[in-house]
């Protein structure tokens, strides 16, 4: 059976020359805050990866470190508003997130957390394509704001905001500025100095790395407090001993995005162009969500009415090709996709959804056989349902 994974939001296989360093480096297991030799050579490996990361985004090596990934980074971040202010960022208390409907759920989840230690949390609408409009964060923004976290790309409908006006925004206010770019590295051009943000959270498996590392960029001069205390690796920011092998990894990941990402947009670019067109030519009564044009190249997330998204992916399944219904943290979940019903979208035709995202390996043979067989699948699931 033709195998067709097309479902890279989620996660991406490693890239063969990450599994080649991943490899050859299973030997280096000094401890990197040893002393001896073996520490030594751990610990410049892993200053190695991290001016590799640090400069993929356009920052300085000491304003990234590792974690153990991206939901690690976006919780560090929130847990800084209910702090102390004498302990970290908030000036004069500011105990207040400004986020948006459309996060990750370890954004939501975190906010709900934060929200009853004493913070208070506004969560900013989208539009029918899920943008935010930056007047709606003038509205909300006060003097009792100490951030605000937008997500640059969304993992679900694959949408971009306009962080950098967002960001000043939020400067403006004296507030603080994170996005979770977890979905976004890797797949579009990042300058953390361009976008003018305090905070960057990135994933290392969302661009061919490996599981169990990330990382997160701290803007220089910005306060604060680490959410894993207990030693002092990476500078007292974030305690455990370093995950060497995956920040190794990480590095040659983000080195070979660097060189295959810009021919790799445009090739997504038109594969996604055939897989809608297709789509449309041969499913009737479907629906594509996100913004047309500001959108990652490689997400395409449509609704299709009449049948159940978990049904189509199970049949899909069956037919060799991997694609989900929305976010993997969420799998699992009966409920209809957060982010759908945030951009008006009805509860049945949520239900519906299924994201295809493309990556490095797809090809245009696997579009053409994923048309083919989504539409012999939704006639298959609409012949037997009552709700079409």
């Amino acid at each position: 059976m033709q195998r067709v994974y097309l479902d890279h939001n989620a996660t991406t296989p490693l890239h063969p020359e990450v599994k080649k360093i991943i490899v050859n480096s299973l030997d280096v297991f000094g401890n990197p805050s040893s002393m001896h030799s073996l520490g030594r050579e751990a610990r410049k490996l892993v200053e190695e990866a991290r001016g590799k990361v640090a400069h993929f985004i356009g920052a300085d090596p000491e304003e990234v470190f590792f974690v153990g990934s991206g939901t690690e980074a976006n919780n560090t971040v929130l847990s800084l508003v209910p702090c102390s202010p004498n302990k970290c960022h908030c000036p004069s208390a500011r105990h207040e997130i400004i986020t948006t409907a459309i996060e990750h759920p370890c954004i939501l989840e975190a906010s709900k957390c934060i929200r009853e230690r004493g913070a208070e949390v506004k969560y900013l609408g989208v539009d029918k394509y899920g943008k935010v409009d930056s007047s709606q964060l003038e509205k909300f923004i006060t003097n009792k704001t100490g951030l605000v976290s937008v997500m640059l790309a969304n993992n679900e409908i694959g949408t971009i905001q306009d962080i950098k006006t967002l960001a000043k925004i939020a400067h403006k206010n004296d507030a603080l500025f994170h996005t979770d770019a977890v979905q976004a590295v890797g797949k579009m051009p990042i300058n953390v100095k361009d976008l003018d943000v305090d905070f960057l959270t990135i994933s290392a498996h969302k661009l061919y790395g490996p599981k169990g590392v990330g990382a997160l960029y701290v803007k220089k001069g910005v306060r604060f407090c680490p959410l894993i205390r207990g030693g002092h690796q990476e500078k007292g920011r974030r305690a455990g001993t370093e995950n060497t092998l995956g920040i190794i990894a990480f590095g040659k990941a983000v080195e070979l995005r660097k060189i295959e990402m810009t021919d790799e947009t445009k090739r997504l670019l038109a594969l996604k162009q055939i897989l809608k067109q297709g789509l449309q030519k041969n499913i009737a009564d479907i629906t594509f969500n996100g913004h047309p044009e500001d959108c990652l190249p490689g997400t395409l997330n449509v609704s299709i009415d009449g049948v159940e998204g978990e049904s189509v992916l199970l049949y899909l399944d069956l037919e060799g090709i991997c694609v989900s219904t929305g976010s993997a943290c969420a799998s699992g979940s009966l409920d209809p996709s957060h982010v759908l019903l945030a951009t008006g979208i009805p509860v049945e035709r949520a239900h519906g959804s299924i994201r295809i995202s493309l990556g490095r390996e797809t090809t245009e043979k696997e579009i053409i056989y994923t048309i083919e067989k989504m539409a012999q699948v939704v006639k298959r699931v609409r012949e037997i349902s009552t709700a079409y």
